[in-house]
């Protein structure tokens, strides 16, 4: 029998399971092997799991992960995204569904995947997004947290915990595309699309099981954020705590200022 990986500290943030390891790959590692395990679980009571990925470095070790796990049937997979850029070349290989094709989807082939597009006639292939999420309702969301404390692309001034659409046109605000630079996937913030599609927080959190991995320093002031200040827009992720389903993956870097200034943890 496989090992277990031990967090070296848990606790709960209101309903928020709150997990963090010593390493990006510990974390990557436990996180995939929770999500195998719900695949499993939901394959035994029905024919498909309905599963939606973020894409971005934050999420590698843990998509290396659940990639290598065995005795997953991925042929009963529906594979979504919660984001994608607008203005990008088809090719381009920042945009947010070759990244998952690339990291992910070719390794493990779902039954079927369906990818945002962002091109011509963006609002109603919105509208058609958000048909396919009635069509397939989301038994696991996979996601990060942004510097700014986003989740998909919703960001700060654009969050809405009540947003009455499920997939829309956004905004990105200057701080979540310095991210993208700081990231590695593009040179300069200029190169860094103004505009994006991205599931709402209300379409997110409609998951039964939401899985978040955050791993790196850069991500700590919003991860302490998200589970000291309030829930509000103002740092989206912080909803998370009001998902009963809810787990958050940390390593010891992100979840170093929450270690610092929190004496009873």
């Amino acid at each position: 029998m496989e090992e277990k990986l031990e967090p070296v500290k848990e606790w709960l943030v209101d309903r928020l399971k709150v997990r963090v390891y010593s390493n990006r790959l510990e974390m990557g590692a436990a996180a995939a092997r929770e999500v195998a395990d719900k695949i499993k679980l939901i394959l035994s009571e029905k024919e498909t799991v309905n599963m939606v990925f973020a894409a971005a470095p934050s999420q590698a070790e843990f998509l290396e992960a659940l990639s290598s796990i065995p005795g997953i049937d991925w042929s009963r997979v529906v594979a979504m995204h919660m984001d994608e850029y607008i203005g990008l070349p088809p090719g381009a290989p920042q945009r947010f569904g070759l990244w998952l094709k690339k990291y992910l989807f070719d390794r493990v082939r779902p039954g079927r995947v369906y990818y945002l597009d962002a091109g011509e006639g963006v609002e109603e292939k919105c509208k058609r997004y958000s048909e396919l999420l009635q069509q397939y309702p989301v038994d696991i969301t996979c996601l990060g947290i942004g510097e700014n404390g986003h989740i998909a692309f919703n960001d700060p001034p654009v969050a809405d915990f009540n947003d009455p659409l499920a997939v829309k046109v956004v905004e990105l605000d200057e701080r979540c595309r310095q991210q993208q630079v700081n990231d590695g996937c593009f040179a300069t913030i200029d190169e860094v699309p103004a505009r994006a599609i991205t599931l709402t927080i209300p379409a997110l959190l409609a998951s039964r099981w939401i899985v978040g991995i955050v791993p790196g320093e850069r991500k700590r002031e919003a991860v302490y954020h998200a589970l000291n200040g309030p829930i509000a827009p103002s740092c989206p992720a912080s909803i998370l705590r009001q998902h009963g389903g809810a787990t958050l993956y940390l390593d010891a870097q992100a979840a170093s200022l929450v270690f610092s200034l929190q004496q009873n943890l």
